[in-house]
């Protein structure tokens, strides 16, 4: 069943969107937000069902802040999606790059298409909050010369052209998103994969032993990272992810880590898309 409201960071146009609508379905009412912190507070607030969130990229990385908006809000993760990123420059019609004196887009947008941007040293690169956003912006105040960074759908919703397509560095560039709810499901044999995270005492192998553990019990980690507990300089939280085949392998294991960690805490256990 689709839920009735998904919330995302960004605009009609925005990654998260195209992810909102991939994963839920065309049909879905969307709800966007400023920034993922308002997204956040208006899934807790229950204003939205669902809330619709970036977690790493295949270039960049972790977004180590989103993790700690999971566990401090103690939300739970009920999927997740793939979506590899396309990057278009897109401006007004009639121009060519020639013509762009400014390129606007997300930090992360420009990150990604540097080597790109690098062939025009006389544009000037400028930070925004959103891609989409740009792009809407370029369109509604009729902005010559500037170019935005954002999805194939941005420029068509807001009637941009494209002046160069997939211009991101690495053509394989990934970002993985995850879907957000207030309360878990509950676990059935269709679970594959969760979402743990753990604390441990500083002892000598002491993550070596968890990991042995979850090798023991069969789980498969795809997924490691370390994120400092800000109560306790030089301590670090472990964010883990684990799929698995067998449903009571995993029982077993959750049971024994919930033991041996000094903190133990499941953000979420869904069923994997294949």
């Amino acid at each position: 069943m689709t839920p009735q409201t998904i919330g995302i960071q960004g605009i009609a146009g925005s990654f998260h969107h195209q992810v909102a609508l991939e994963y839920f379905g065309s049909n879905t009412e969307i709800a966007p937000y400023d920034s993922f912190s308002g997204l956040i507070q208006a899934l807790i607030a229950e204003e939205i069902a669902v809330a619709v969130m970036a977690i790493e990229n295949s270039i960049a990385g972790s977004i180590l802040p989103n993790y700690a908006l999971i566990d401090h809000n103690n939300l739970v993760v009920t999927g997740e999606h793939y979506l590899n990123i396309h990057h278009n420059l897109l401006a007004l019609g009639g121009q060519t790059i020639e013509d762009i004196t400014e390129v606007r887009s997300h930090p992360m947008a420009l990150l990604q298409c540097a080597k790109f941007l690098q062939q025009y040293p006389h544009i000037k690169l400028v930070e925004a909050d959103d891609t989409a956003a740009v792009a809407k912006r370029i369109a509604e105040e009729k902005w010559q010369g500037i170019a935005a960074i954002a999805s194939k759908t941005a420029g068509e919703l807001y009637k941009l052209e494209s002046l160069a397509d997939s211009i991101q560095t690495i053509s394989h560039n990934v970002t993985r998103f995850v879907v957000l709810e207030r309360k878990a499901k509950t676990l059935n044999e269709t679970i594959n994969k969760a979402a743990l995270l753990f604390t441990l005492d500083h002892q000598r192998g002491s993550l070596a032993t968890i990991l042995n553990v979850m090798s023991d019990c069969q789980l498969n980690l795809t997924k490691i990272q370390s994120l400092p507990v800000i109560e306790t300089p030089g301590k670090y939280a472990f964010f883990v992810d684990v799929t698995f085949e067998i449903l009571e392998n995993y029982i077993k294991a959750k049971s024994i880590l919930s033991i041996m960690a000094q903190h133990f805490k499941v953000l979420g256990e869904y069923t994997k898309k294949k």
